[in-house]
């Protein structure tokens, strides 16, 4: 039977792309975001964050700090990528949230796996007239051109049928028509272009609606689809070693440390019901990344919690930037 070797999780923010000297493009856009998401379902202006909190950060936000941070979390994914390399998968499967890349308003699916021979890449930063900055994001999210990369349309259909009679009713999707309008995007180019030494290694996407109310999951259900994914996946015949992964996270756009390690304290398997409970109105805006990890850990809570780092990586004095976190469930020692 087929069986989960490693599940993993990464952030996956623009900074993590860039240089530290480009933050500040990410900073200027949260000083003039009006709804900045606050963990209790509310939103707040930067001025009016601002007035509440002052200049707090102050002292984590100067060019020499925000080039020391940038340098610890590519350590972290370096890492990462040489962890992903020795499991010796022969599929990854990548639980990502879609931000009108693939999907849009047209059609925002609950929870989607993807069965098809390539996951091709949605081109949205080509144009030339992007700033360099811009441009390098695309890249680095592999929305730079139209890439290709191989799927595993056979498994995947596997795990859709194990999914359904296990009472998961997913929408399936196995074909790009035109990279230039709609395609893959960012949470699933991060991966396979930053962490996979082995491009050609195959991917299947499981995509989760956490951005576009009314249809976002509570953290229960996505808890309970990871436990469905992992039956499915070990019922498939076949012996495959198979890889999870959650794309995106932590807390976003303000840094909320407390609800950070919530989440990680969570992901010990005796104490799943503080991810479970992960209330609605900490899970808005960027945050709601989260559910992909909550997704993963289901899945993979039958694995120790082998390496895991997590930095609060603030780029404005008022605390707004992104709870980054990396980690691996796996068999053995960490190293």
């Amino acid at each position: 039977m087929a069986k989960i070797v490693l599940g993993a999780g990464t952030s996956h923010t623009p900074m993590l792309t860039l240089g530290s000297e480009d933050w500040t493009h990410r900073a200027a856009d949260d000083l003039r975001n009006p709804r900045l998401n606050q963990s209790d379902g509310t939103w707040i202006s930067y001025e009016d964050l601002r007035g509440t909190v002052g200049d707090a950060h102050a002292d984590r936000v100067t060019p020499e700090a925000l080039a020391e941070m940038s340098d610890i979390c590519q350590r972290a994914l370096d890492r990462l990528r040489d962890e992903i390399s020795a499991a010796k998968l022969d599929v990854l499967i990548i639980v990502g949230d879609d931000q009108s890349e693939l999907f849009g308003p047209e059609n925002m699916p609950v929870v989607a796996l993807y069965a098809g021979d390539e996951v091709v890449t949605y081109d949205r930063w080509s144009d030339e007239a992007y700033p360099a900055w811009a441009k390098a994001m695309g890249k680095g999210y592999a929305m730079d051109e139209v890439h290709r990369f191989p799927g595993a349309r056979g498994f995947a259909l596997e795990i859709v049928e194990g999914m359904m009679a296990r009472g998961i009713d997913l929408a399936v999707s196995s074909e790009v028509k035109d990279p230039h309008h709609a395609g893959f995007g960012h949470a699933f180019g991060f991966v396979i272009r930053r962490l996979l030494k082995d491009p050609a290694l195959p991917t299947i996407p499981l995509l989760l609606n956490t951005y576009y109310p009314p249809n976002v999951p509570t953290a229960a259900r996505c808890h309970a689809i990871g436990r469905a994914l992992r039956e499915s996946i070990e019922a498939a015949p076949g012996d495959l070693r198979v890889g999870v992964i959650a794309s995106g996270g932590l807390s976003h756009f303000i840094v909320d440390e407390a609800l950070d390690r919530r989440v990680i304290e969570g992901f010990s398997p005796d104490k799943a019901a503080l991810l479970q409970g992960l209330p609605k109105g900490a899970l808005m805006s960027g945050s709601s990344e989260i559910l992909n990890w909550v997704l993963t850990a289901g899945a993979v809570d039958h694995l120790p919690m082998r390496w895991l780092e997590y930095y609060p990586v603030y780029r404005t004095p008022a605390g707004t930037g992104v709870g980054t976190a990396f980690a691996v469930w796996a068999e053995g020692e960490d190293a």
